[in-house]
């Protein structure tokens, strides 16, 4: 008996050494709660923060602590649980609270730091921004693409073009087309103008045939050997073209009255392959002895060199092709304008002149 009644008065001892216990240590952890939220406020007045935002401090609570018994066995277990839950579920909220405040303020501190980094370069900020922006291109021009034909998109393709040799170029890029991309075109583009004496009509038109496709010439490399031979042979042509218009520029545009057609397609699928005036282009051209020249390969023809203009209307280029050809549409009517000013001064001294020749004789 004398056993039972000692576990008894020890678990009784036991069972009121818990209140005792998490009074004793929740004096000390306001104390330190309060230290700490001093040191907080201290720190957040150094960074500028209002008073309002100033938080709880970052520790976490404590757990109470809780020596372990063999005469504990004793007490009733559904006690023993209810006082378990309590207190994990009591230190889980205090954990979670603690560690929301400490995202809180660190996200706080992260844009105090920010905000002085720009107000201190103010000047920088916003050229950064704008230069980080990312253009619209069509939409075959993918993350994926290679750069060099994201370039020659951005800086070449639908651009209008009135250089006589660079127009030679781009026909012979668009004939290319048939055996190789425009990026292993892009790739080899050096060679092509070495070559072919960078595009010059009147040079290339004096090339030998069995030299530019012997086997193992560099030529060879890039095409094949039907395909040599009709860029010689256009070579020729464009020269007569040259002799009878005054340059390849003036015949070829003639076809769009000098001015690129503006497509403003929304989607891909409705950009065609061919067209009639590409097919009305093809058929005068095959007339006066171009070769390689059907109607898919001038319409190619016509996209690079900006007769037409089929930049997607949501691509950034879309509007810059247009003004670009607006100012040279304006520079075309002002050269006119000059060239009839001069004709008109001619005629008139033409006239004096025989009004003084008349007026001697008689």
């Amino acid at each position: 008996m004398s056993g039972v009644q000692r576990v008894r008065t020890t678990n009784v001892a036991d069972s009121e050494f818990w209140p005792v216990t998490r009074k004793s240590l929740t004096k000390p952890l306001r104390k330190t709660e309060k230290s700490l939220e001093e040191e907080v406020m201290a720190l957040d007045e150094k960074n500028g923060l209002p008073s309002s935002a100033i938080v709880e401090p970052l520790t976490p609570q404590l757990h109470s602590v809780s020596i372990p018994s063999v005469l504990r066995r004793n007490l009733s277990l559904n006690a023993s649980c209810s006082s378990d839950a309590s207190s994990d579920s009591f230190n889980s909220r205090a954990s979670t609270g603690r560690i929301y405040r400490t995202n809180s303020i660190a996200v706080r501190r992260r844009q105090l730091a920010l905000k002085s980094k720009t107000s201190v370069l103010d000047g920088i900020s916003e050229p950064l921004q704008d230069s980080l922006q990312v253009k619209k291109r069509c939409a075959w021009v993918t993350a994926h693409t290679d750069p060099r034909y994201a370039t020659f998109h951005d800086e070449e393709w639908g651009l209008p073009e009135h250089d006589d040799k660079k127009l030679f170029e781009l026909l012979v890029f668009s004939g290319a087309l048939a055996e190789l991309t425009w990026p292993a075109i892009l790739s080899k583009r050096h060679i092509f103008r070495e070559v072919f004496a960078d595009f010059d009509p009147m040079i290339v038109a004096k090339f030998s045939d069995k030299k530019i496709t012997a086997p193992g010439s560099t030529a060879s490399s890039l095409l094949s050997e039907l395909k040599l031979r009709a860029i010689i042979e256009n070579a020729c042509q464009i020269s007569k073209v040259i002799v009878e218009f005054g340059s390849f520029d003036k015949y070829i545009w003639s076809f769009v009255n000098y001015k690129p057609v503006i497509s403003r397609f929304r989607y891909p699928r409705q950009i065609p392959v061919r067209t009639a005036k590409a097919d009305v282009i093809s058929k005068d051209l095959v007339r006066r002895g171009f070769r390689s020249v059907g109607p898919t390969v001038i319409y190619s023809f016509m996209q690079v060199a900006g007769m037409t203009n089929d930049h997607l209307i949501s691509c950034f280029r879309f509007q810059e092709c247009v003004t670009a050809a607006e100012g040279k549409e304006a520079d075309v009517t002002i050269n006119g304008v000059d060239d009839k000013q001069t004709a008109e001064l001619i005629e008139a001294d033409i006239c004096r002149a025989i009004d003084e020749l008349s007026f001697t004789s008689e």
